[in-house]
C-alpha cells in the first residue's frame, strides 16, 4: 500500500515539465535565429519522448532497502529527438523560421507547461493533505 503513495502521475508530470522546458528552448532558439541566413528551424518530438521516458506499458522495478519504506518512482532520462522542421519554407537567405508560427508554438507550449505545473502542485497538495490532515484518527 505504501508504494502506491507516489504513483506514476507525479513522475509523468515531472517528465512533462522537463520536456516542455526543452521544447521552449528549441522554440526560443528558432525565434532568436529568425534573421540568421541559412538557419534551419528545429522541432522536438514531444509525445514520443514522453512515452519513452515513462516506459508506457512497462512497470518499473524499484528496489527499496526496507519493505516498509516508500520506494520512489523514477522515469528514464529524457532524450527527445530534435530535428530540422520539415514544414519550414525557405526564404531567399535560406532561413526556414516562421516567426509567427514559432510565437504561437511558444504560447501553446507555455500554456501546457503551466497546466502541468498546476496539476503537479495539486497532486502534491493532495498528498500533503493526506499525510498531515487527512490521515485519519490520531
Amino acid at each position: 500500500m505504501a508504494n502506491k503513495v507516489f504513483d506514476s502521475t507525479i513522475g509523468a508530470l515531472n517528465t512533462s515539465l522537463n520536456l516542455r522546458l526543452m521544447n521552449q528552448n528549441v522554440i526560443s532558439s528558432n525565434i532568436a535565429n529568425a534573421d540568421t541566413p541559412g538557419y534551419k528551424a528545429q522541432a522536438m518530438e514531444f509525445e514520443g519522448a514522453l512515452r519513452d521516458a515513462l516506459n508506457v506499458g512497462d512497470q518499473l522495478h524499484v528496489q527499496g532497502t526496507n519493505p516498509g519504506h516508500i520506494a520512489p518512482r523514477e522515469t528514464d532520462p529524457v532524450s527527445p529527438e530534435i530535428y530540422d522542421d520539415p514544414n519550414g519554407v525557405e526564404s531567399l537567405d535560406g532561413n526556414t523560421v516562421d516567426r509567427s508560427k514559432e510565437m504561437a508554438n511558444m504560447a501553446e507550449n507555455q500554456l501546457l507547461y503551466d497546466a502541468s505545473a498546476e496539476l503537479l502542485k495539486r497532486k502534491l497538495g493532495m498528498l500533503k493533505y493526506s499525510v498531515t490532515e487527512g490521515g485519519g484518527n490520531h
